[in-house]
């Protein structure tokens, strides 16, 4: 049977927090092994998939990362989590971008840090490319088995324009409620076959308690006021913006490959793109696809985080 990384398989981690926007992230921060207070390492925030949390596959690549001598850094975005936030559960590129942007001041204001990247895993691979495209602080970028939407793809994902217009129908319905009532309504983010979930694919890392599904912080909700931005996730506009040397690891198993190919045409910096194999999950904690992506990841930060 194929090895999974755990909270088990993990390297240590210590908990910190810091400010961003109008509230406080909280993430679990991965040291090399051997730690020298005294030098310089390369520094990476990580995140992962939409509604995921830092001990699931941002945490797997933190950990990894730090085996191969990078400060890496995996978040609880804001209404995540352990971090803080009144509308838990609310999708929002804009204020997840932010956070990005606070991880990467927190790295760089440590002594150890000499420069500093970011690395997201299925959408924090789109998240990241609205941090990159504007923060000098995203001095190299990778993502792995990204998912890089934009209104054409999704009108497609959610039954054309119809779908669309009632989900945003929804979500301002859900948003008065909230304002008037401090109600968050929510539904499921993953549910297999069910087309009132934002994903009703297989989705089995979620619901495998040996997986995803067992982080205790993890929830498996998404607030409905948050259609409307999510609709409007666009990562394909913003990489013509992004100048940062970056990498992206896909297969033609992991969501929507032609997306990948498409925001890798439109990167404006120097890019690489490595075509793995593998399943979309295997990337988040499938030991053997895992640890080959981080080597090639830390390869990357090592050569441009100088």
């Amino acid at each position: 049977m194929a090895e999974s990384l755990t909270e088990r398989s993990k390297p240590k981690s210590q908990k910190v927090s810091f400010p961003s926007g109008d509230g406080t992230v909280v993430a679990n921060l991965y040291l090399p092994e051997g730690h020298d207070p005294s030098r310089r390492y390369p520094a990476v925030a990580v995140a992962g998939s939409l509604s995921s949390v830092k001990e699931q596959m941002g945490g797997n690549y933190a950990g990894e990362l730090a085996r191969r001598g990078i400060i890496a850094l995996a978040i609880d975005y804001r209404n995540y989590g352990e971090s803080s936030g009144a509308v838990r559960q609310y999708e929002d590129q804009s204020s997840k971008a932010e956070d990005l942007s606070a991880a990467l001041r927190f790295l760089k204001a440590r002594p150890d840090v000499k420069a500093t990247g970011l690395l997201g895993i299925c959408t924090s691979g789109g998240t990241a490319l609205y941090t990159a495209a504007t923060d000098a602080n995203v001095q190299a970028l990778a993502t792995v088995a990204g998912f890089f939407s934009e209104p054409d793809f999704a009108a497609k994902m959610f039954g054309g324009q119809e779908g669309v217009d009632q989900r945003i129908a929804a979500s301002r319905t859900a948003r008065k409620r909230y304002e008037e009532t401090g109600v968050i309504e929510t539904i499921l983010t993953y549910n297999p076959g069910d087309k009132t979930a934002v994903s009703a694919s297989s989705s089995e890392y979620y619901f495998d308690k040996t997986r995803g599904g067992g982080v205790r912080s993890w929830r498996n909700e998404f607030a409905v006021m948050g259609w409307e931005p999510w609709i409007a996730f666009n990562p394909v506009e913003q990489a013509p913006k992004v100048k940062a040397p970056a990498l992206m690891i896909h297969s033609d198993g992991a969501a929507f490959p032609d997306q990948a190919r498409k925001v890798y045409n439109e990167l404006a910096g120097p890019k690489e793109l490595h075509w793995a194999v593998g399943k979309h999950f295997d990337f988040y904690d499938q030991a053997d696809t895992v640890r080959q992506a981080a080597d090639r990841v830390a390869a990357h930060f090592h050569s441009k985080l100088v």
